[in-house]
């Protein structure tokens, strides 16, 4: 009994001081091999698409604020109307969602094909929907619900296979101290940034890794790193390392710390990031939080080939719902995620657990690819179905063993003619939104890259489907739509935005430029072409209201690849723009 006695006394703290050695000598965990990175992505780049829940106080004013109207988003109303710290927090008292059901919400992100949800745990107003001891400003000191709101949540998504995650704004704090330089306006915000960090930041993100299990949260997405240095993110990052290795980080904590994960928003990357993991975030509407007043909303079509546009680049998408101060979804939102999930819950694994297209554009659609030691799949989404009869894929040279429509199982002949794969498919499409098509190959086929070039008269058309959106801008949101069934970009809210075109031009000259536009008031542009040899030349060009002139002439001297690019002159938003040709002009350059 003695000897029991004494162990059980010492080992205790022999042990304890074995576990802190590595601590005392300096010594630092392994650094994570690559196996074990793409072990612990796996189910994130399988997962492909997710929901966005932007949730809070800023939902009780939903873009208003004493009679005047935010135009900016519906969650940053307390900075864009500059209201008072001690006026924002009375909108506490009406946050009671008593129509909150996290089951339903999860059942209807399950539905629509989503595998996994992020929700916003604390936005920029500091407010937190979790019990935390480190502010009162939370959902169960400050309102009159007077619950944890993360809990059930957390629990329907356990019950339900769906992974979530958390966001959590670890910088910008309009009211426990975290306000940047530019998000103070009224002198309660008092600011100690280093503070803030110590005493709520680190209590709370502590609190979010540890009171949801050991499986939640799955990702932990950071928000606007504003002032965050080196020694401020470490501290946070050092949290993640020590409660939960295995979390999925983003590249926002700030500090020069890089996380697993790209996060461009409103927009998807021309060309992706290859060889990286990247994840596009989107609203349905304008507005993340909701906004009342915000009937901008994005058709199904259009969120669908977003979907569909991301896994083709090889990232994931988190597409947003914002709710009321009640505790429901937008309606509009309900009925567009019931309409992607019926395109999902057939042509699924066209989405899930595919790479990016092996093709550089395809002017009809995009691909995704599925490689298993069985062979290689090819999934073809068409946008713009062939009207002829026969889907020509451009560059691909190897006969598939299978062809077959996604939607019906119906198989298609197909042959292969001059280097290109000509599929035979039904005059009328099957699947209103996009069909996909499934080849099947035995071995890795052949695939030559085909950019876009001259037909036998000369002339290069360059429809928007084949080109690139560019939006540089967090919240530009212009984005290629389908109008009519034909590819159409609209929402030229930002100069800043381009869309580009890779091509080819065989014949140097003087070519008449047309753009094929809808548009309802005049507006600038340049024309902007790129080419290896001759540089770079820039071409003004004037729009006026209407449909589809002649921009002019521009001399190209060089023959080769090169990249056409529209570049408006200003905010572009009256502009649908469908595609630009080039016709040979009467003279050539010599």
């Amino acid at each position: 009994m003695q000897l029991k006695s004494i162990a059980t006394s010492i080992l205790p703290p022999l042990l304890s001081l074995l576990l802190t050695l590595p601590a005392l000598s300096g010594a630092q965990p392994a650094p994570e091999t690559t196996q074990q990175h793409d072990a612990r992505m796996q189910w994130w780049r399988e997962a492909r698409f997710g929901m966005f829940i932007h949730w809070g106080v800023y939902s009780v004013p939903a873009g208003e604020y004493n009679g005047r109207e935010t135009k900016g988003l519906g969650e940053w109303i307390m900075n864009g109307l500059k209201i008072p710290v001690a006026d924002y927090k009375q909108f506490a008292t009406q946050f009671n969602p008593v129509k909150y059901d996290p089951e339903a919400w999860v059942r209807a992100a399950k539905a629509a094909g989503m595998k996994y949800i992020v929700v916003g745990a604390k936005h920029h107003d500091g407010f937190a929907l979790f019990e935390t001891k480190a502010s009162d400003w939370n959902v169960v000191d400050a309102t009159p619900y007077k619950k944890d709101l993360l809990k059930p949540l957390a629990a329907a998504c356990r019950k339900e296979g769906i992974k979530l995650g958390f966001y959590y704004s670890q910088a910008q704090d309009w009211t426990n101290g975290g306000a940047a330089e530019g998000g103070r306006w009224d002198p309660a915000q008092k600011t100690d940034m280093d503070g803030y960090i110590d005493k709520v930041a680190i209590p709370q993100v502590r609190e979010l890794l540890s009171n949801y299990g050991s499986d939640i949260p799955a990702v932990l997405w950071w928000d606007t790193p504003d002032d965050m240095n080196p020694e401020r993110a470490g501290k946070l990052d050092r949290v993640v390392k020590e409660l939960r290795p295995d979390l999925i980080t983003n590249n926002r904590l700030g500090g020069n710390f890089p996380g697993d994960t790209k996060t461009p928003e409103q927009y998807v990357p021309a060309g992706g990031f290859p060889g990286q993991d990247w994840e596009t975030c989107m609203t349905m509407n304008g507005s993340w939080g909701f906004k009342r007043n915000d009937q901008d909303w994005k058709s199904p079509e259009t969120l669908v080939r977003t979907l569909i546009d991301s896994a083709s680049k090889g990232g994931n998408y988190l597409l947003n719902v914002g709710p009321t101060a009640e505790g429901e979804i937008p309606q509009p939102s309900i009925e567009r995620l019931r309409q992607i999930g019926a395109w999902t819950k057939i042509n699924g694994e066209a989405i899930y657990g595919t790479t990016a297209s092996p093709f550089h554009r395809l002017p009809w659609g995009r691909a995704t690819k599925i490689v298993t030691v069985r062979g290689t799949t090819l999934y073809l989404h068409v946008f713009d179905w062939p009207q002829a009869g026969s889907l020509v894929v451009p560059g691909l040279e190897t006969l598939p063993a299978s062809v077959a429509l996604l939607v019906s199982g119906q198989p298609l002949k197909a042959s292969v003619r001059n280097g290109d794969l000509l599929i035979d498919v039904p005059v009328a499409q099957p699947d209103t939104i996009v069909t996909v098509l499934k080849l099947t190959f035995a071995a890795p086929p052949k695939i030559t890259a085909r950019l876009p070039r001259q037909s036998d008269d000369g002339t290069l058309h360059l429809g928007t489907g084949e080109g690139d959106v560019n939006n540089t801008s967090h919240h530009a949101v212009a984005r290629l739509d389908s109008i009519k069934g034909i590819p159409t970009v609209v929402g030229w809210k930002n100069e800043t935005i381009t869309v580009s075109w890779q091509c080819e031009l065989r014949t140097a000259g003087s070519y008449a430029v047309e753009a094929d536009y809808d548009a309802t008031e005049a507006g600038a542009a340049d024309l902007i072409v790129n080419n290896r040899k001759a540089g770079e030349l820039v071409f003004p060009a004037n729009l006026q209201a209407g449909k589809a002139i002649n921009l002019g002439t521009v001399k190209i001297a060089a023959t080769g690849e090169l990249e056409l690019k529209i570049a408006p002159g200003q905010a572009w938003s009256p502009v649908a723009l469908r595609g630009i040709t080039l016709r040979p002009a009467a003279t050539a350059v010599r």
